[in-house]
């Protein structure tokens, strides 16, 4: 019997679960929901609503309640989250006028290949309007990794990252990406974006192993991974930026700085913050496209930027008809990337989040509405 399907139909309360687990029933509870689906004959429909009608009972049973009142509080739960969810939309629909860096809410991306999709959405826009040098931050997540995962902590460090996250990230966006070198002489700039089916070729050459940085490479555009604030990265992104000339591409992707105050003063390079303002920061490399993950108040956060749009604010919250799964909700919009503080007072005037994440999983325990 698939608990899970019992939940998704309404014919289980989440809170249930936990009376079978302290009476020691189990449950195949990773059993794929699929399989449930595939019943192909009205016998064994009936088997499972019969079944369904009996755990039930037994749930009313252990909780003390009756089995209308269990029925009862799983439909709250569905229509708990059918609020949440009504209520982000509508936020959405009033959020979506404005200028033109506003009109478009942007959904989560549920892993690497929605990220990707993103990613090179946002760096085609932006090059299509004439920005040549961008950054790109990624969310560090391995590719059968969901965005909504625990944040992974590299034990490996840097060689590790670039081997599970940056690299194919970062090789999987320049394969996404349509974008053809001008043809000389010609005037038209959306020339350089075309809408062929067929993926470039992609190469990768590591810089310093110990840092994890390499220049992964199309014949239209040259990304740079995980350069750091050591001066051989400004030399590299000089050369580089030479190479590719003032048309043609050239990314930074997730650097090891937040603006030029990284540069602190160093006896070996004293002149270090000045040349990255001069190599960087003066030459645009704007975020074009960015996934941070954190947490504030104790809630997993996310805050996305994508060309031209503003950046996104969300919030994971449990969905209570369904079992271990989380939900992103919207909290706003934010012209400047967010700061904890800030996405702290968002969470606060949420009727969503009042309570903390440990205070809702206690309610659901109790059988009690976590809202």
């Amino acid at each position: 019997m698939n608990i899970i399907f019992l939940i998704a139909s309404g014919l289980l309360a989440p809170h249930s679960i936990d009376a079978f687990q302290r009476h020691r029933i189990n449950l195949p509870v990773r059993t794929s929901i699929q399989s449930s689906l595939r019943l192909s004959t009205e016998d064994d429909v009936q088997r499972l609503l019969e079944k369904a009608r009996q755990l039930r009972e037994e749930a009313a049973t252990m909780s003390g309640k009756t089995l209308q009142e269990v029925e009862d509080e799983a439909k709250q739960q569905k229509l708990a989250q059918e609020r949440i969810v009504e209520k982000a939309r509508k936020e959405r629909e009033q959020s979506s006028t404005g200028s033109r860096s506003s009109m478009q809410i942007l959904p989560v991306p549920d892993d690497a290949k929605a990220q990707n999709e993103q990613a090179a959405a946002a760096v085609e826009r932006a090059f299509k309007d004439g920005i040549t040098r961008q950054t790109v931050r990624f969310a560090l997540i391995g590719q059968e990794e969901a965005m909504s995962g625990e944040l992974n902590e590299f034990p490996g460090g840097a060689k590790q990252i670039y081997r599970e996250c940056g690299r194919p990230l970062t090789e999987s966006l320049l394969r996404e990406l349509r974008i053809t070198p001008k043809s000389s002489g010609s005037s038209d700039e959306n020339e350089q974006i075309t809408s062929s089916a067929t993926p470039p070729t992609v190469t990768a050459e590591d810089i310093w192993d110990f840092d994890g940085s390499a220049i992964i490479s199309t014949d239209a555009v040259k990304a740079l991974v995980f350069p750091n604030t050591d001066v051989k990265y400004l030399k590299d992104i000089e050369a580089l930026d030479k190479e590719v000339g003032p048309d043609g591409l050239f990314l930074l992707v997730n650097p090891f700085w937040r603006n030029v105050e990284s540069w602190g003063f160093n006896i070996l390079a004293p002149n270090g913050k000045k040349r990255a303002q001069e190599v960087i920061f003066d030459n645009g490399y704007q975020v074009t496209y960015a996934v941070l993950r954190f947490s504030v108040r104790g809630e997993d956060c996310v805050a996305v930027k994508s060309y031209p749009y503003d950046w996104q604010m969300y919030a994971y919250r449990e969905d209570p008809s369904w079992f271990n799964l989380q939900v992103p909700v919207y909290l706003g919009k934010s012209e400047e990337e967010p700061t904890s503080a800030q996405i702290t007072e968002i969470l606060n005037s949420k009727p969503e989040f009042k309570m903390s994440k440990n205070m809702r999983q206690m309610q659901r325990m109790m059988g009690n509405d976590d809202q």
